[in-house]
């Protein structure tokens, strides 16, 4: 049995609640999770996990056992770095985890350009909108939107997430623009799955937020699509303001509602603060922090650089 290999199954089946998602999240056979699991537990002579029939917990000796499992993942992670020599300069593979359509607007313009300042450094970029486990899956740093998830992780801000609302000149022309929530009611609409399911749009109004069932003869599974179809004047959409920047500098859309947007959602640069930082992120991020900021218009957090890399590295939640 390989030991290594049955903690992580473990932490996965965990962190995910159940054997099935661990599977899913580890691209292995669930019948290969459930049999590293049972032979992690025969190999210790006690059990670690209460299987449900939807949901997998840890009994107490499984508590003990999987923190301990984090800190020799870790420490492993550690000894692997300091090998590699990745606290004695930036070089080595650098893995990073965007969005889909953050990535490819905004960060990989930065990721090529930190690429030909650092010969020595080379990237994998994960394009994915799933929240990652960096340490378990080996990611030195994600860029995600809201808070992050847990107070191991130092989130590094470089934007704002807003929501806004669209469409195209000529739509306007035809059908008058909506000057509160409400006026969308007599309007088509363009509804993205993903964002805002069966069309219920949510604003600020007064400092409270009221939600709107907007009527949709449009609905796409895409934001690119979303974007596109307001554009041709198919209806109004709700997307989020990066994605549509360079559409209302050129004239073929405009922002809708703005005085109701909801509150914007920070967005991050995470990466795991315990113990040493590899100078390859240590680079990245001094690269990168400004560049993202600058492109993604946000000047709120001057006070929150990262840190030099003789300072001592904040952990915040």
């Amino acid at each position: 049995m390989d030991r290594l290999e049955a903690m992580v199954i473990l932490l996965a089946a965990t962190d995910t609640g159940s054997l099935s998602a661990a599977s899913r999240k580890l691209r292995i056979p669930l019948a290969t999770v459930s049999r590293r699991v049972s032979e992690l537990e025969a190999h210790l002579n006690v059990r670690l996990l209460v299987r449900g029939t939807r949901k997998v917990t840890l009994t107490e000796a499984g508590h003990g056992y999987v923190a301990s499992c984090r800190r020799v993942l870790e420490d492993i992670s550690e000894i692997e770095r300091t090998a590699a020599g990745e606290y004695h300069a930036a070089q080595g593979e650098l893995v990073i985890s965007v969005p889909p359509v953050m990535g490819r607007i905004h960060v990989m313009p930065v990721v090529t350009e930190f690429l030909r300042a650092f010969p020595q450094i080379r990237m994998r970029v994960q394009m994915t909108d799933r929240l990652v486990n960096l340490l378990e899956e080996r990611v030195d740093v994600a860029l995600r939107t809201g808070t992050p998830p847990s107070s191991r992780l130092v989130g590094v801000p470089v934007g704002l997430l807003r929501q806004v609302v669209c469409a195209s000149p000529h739509y306007i022309k035809l059908r008058g623009t909506p000057r509160k929530p409400e006026d969308l009611l007599s309007h088509d609409c363009v509804a993205y799955e993903g964002y805002a399911v069966g069309g219920n749009w949510e604003f600020l109004s007064r400092g409270r937020t009221c939600k709107v069932e907007v009527p949709s003869r449009l609905v796409v599974d895409s934001v690119e699509a979303a974007v596109v179809a307001a554009t041709e004047a198919a209806g109004v959409a709700r997307v989020t303001s990066y994605q549509i920047e360079g559409h209302v500098k050129s004239g073929s859309l405009v922002k809708l509602l703005e005085d109701y947007e909801p509150k914007p959602a920070p967005i991050n640069l995470l990466y795991l603060g315990q113990g040493r930082i590899p100078l390859k992120l240590r680079a990245f991020l001094d690269y990168s922090v400004p560049r993202l900021r600058q492109r993604l218009g946000y000047t709120g957090a001057s006070d929150l650089r990262p840190p030099r890399r003789d300072q001592k590295l904040p952990v915040r939640s």
